[in-house]
């Protein structure tokens, strides 16, 4: 029997403004192609599958184009679960639907734990796979508040409330596994979308540290032996989970973030024989070059001239870096990608942000400093004038408020990190 693991799709995300449909479609494309190709029985996406809560009418086509594509194929069975991106109720919404074309999706924590226990059927009807398909659990589901919990109480609560609940399911399937053959054990698979302790990130892979709070203390040590391979998500680094061969990440199949973008995105391949599971990596194909250039100006027109001849369509970002400030830095850099396949999507200054926070004494640092303060400095190193200083105050406080009651009425996907961080 042969599964196919992935995760964090991200349907519907952009890249500084930047609509990646294009690129959705062909991983997509790409891997109902592998699924066929490779004659895989069991499709399984461990949470993530939009980027917002309310996706756009694009992203669902692409979600549902594809669910069609793997129906018809030869593959089985595909089993979905929610990630903290996804809306619980809005992946729940056709489940009854899906399930006809053995698709199965666990959008929420049941009342009924066994809800999240899945049994999965051969070609022959008979049973071939357990699968414990656990969402991404909230903070709401776990604990109950109580007045003047503090900070380490909720976060021990919050573990034991996750430890507990895949104890529960597992030892649910495990039963179910003893009454369903007893005489040749069927494999029992695990997947949950949260964060274990050690697991890696990176600058700028999208990942939320917002949602992951104290699931960052959630240890691979909770999770039962029962499960012969674990299929997590919410990490986009593709990465073992305690150091296990069959506790995996799948990671991102698109880099979400310049950060990302020299990783190696993937997607696994595991095989059964019996209860053993056999695990490989597939590398997932390059959709879209991405590329951070950084350094002095020198550096930075060098390697721009690198790219250009190499004739290949790619988005930068360039992190300009260097005690000269350049005040017509990207007037220079459009003219150096001009008539090129190059598109700069992001342009950080970092001489700027070292002039704007020159220190006035030894042990000042940032955390000294209000917003308002950073912006009043930057003004000042750029020398202008007095008499626009008050007009371009006022229009960067209206601009803070502006974000501040977005923020307030709830933010998503990389519009959120931008703001936040």
């Amino acid at each position: 029997m042969k599964l196919l693991h992935t995760s964090d799709w991200h349907l519907g995300r952009t890249l500084y403004g930047r609509k990646r449909y294009e690129e959705f479609e062909a991983f997509l494309h790409w891997l109902a192609e592998t699924i066929r190709q490779r004659e895989i029985d069991v499709l399984l996406v461990a949470g993530d599958v939009f980027d917002v809560s309310a996706p756009g009418n694009r992203a669902q086509a692409l979600y549902y184009r594809f669910l069609c594509q793997v129906a018809a194929s030869d593959c089985r069975h595909v089993v979905i679960i929610a990630g903290n991106h996804d809306s619980p109720s809005f992946l729940d919404a056709p489940r009854m639907l899906l399930a006809a074309l053995d698709i199965h999706v666990v959008g929420c924590v049941s009342e009924n734990p066994a809800d999240e226990v899945l049994t999965l059927n051969d070609a022959a009807g008979a049973p071939e796979l357990i699968v414990c398909a656990v969402p991404y659990l909230r903070d709401r589901d776990m604990r109950v508040a109580e007045a003047g919990e503090s900070a380490e109480d909720k976060a021990r609560k919050l573990a034991d409330g996750i430890r507990a609940h895949y104890a529960t399911i597992a030892a649910l399937a495990e039963q179910k596994r003893a009454t369903l053959n007893p005489a040749e054990k069927i494999p029992v698979v695990g997947m949950g979308h949260l964060f274990t302790t050690g697991g890696q990130t990176i600058e700028g892979d999208g990942v939320r540290e917002r949602y992951v709070g104290s699931l960052a203390h959630v240890s691979a040590g909770i999770f039962s032996d029962v499960f012969d391979y674990l299929a997590l998500g919410h990490l986009h680094v593709p990465q073992k989970a305690g150091d296990s061969e069959s506790m995996r990440y799948s990671g991102s199949p698109l880099p979400m973030g310049f950060g990302e973008a020299k990783q190696q995105k993937s997607v696994c391949l595991v095989e059964f024989q019996g209860t053993t599971a056999t695990v490989q990596t597939l590398p997932v194909p390059t959709f879209q070059k991405l590329e951070r250039v950084r350094g002095d100006w020198p550096t930075l027109s060098e390697r721009l001239r690198e790219l250009a001849t190499s004739d290949v369509p790619a988005w930068l970002e360039v992190v300009y870096e260097s005690d000269e400030l350049i005040g017509d830095l990207r007037e220079r850099l459009d003219a150096a990608i001009t008539g090129t396949a190059l598109e700069i999507l992001r342009v950080k200054n970092n001489a700027i942000a070292r002039r704007a926070l020159t220190q006035t004494h030894a042990e000042e640092t940032l955390d000294d400093l209000s917003e308002e303060e950073v912006f009043t400095r930057c003004l000042t190193a750029h020398a202008i004038a007095s008499a626009q200083q008050p007009e371009l105050l006022r229009a960067y406080r209206e601009i803070r408020q502006s974000l501040f009651e977005e923020e307030g009425e709830g933010l998503s996907g990389e519009n959120e990190t931008q703001k936040i961080g």
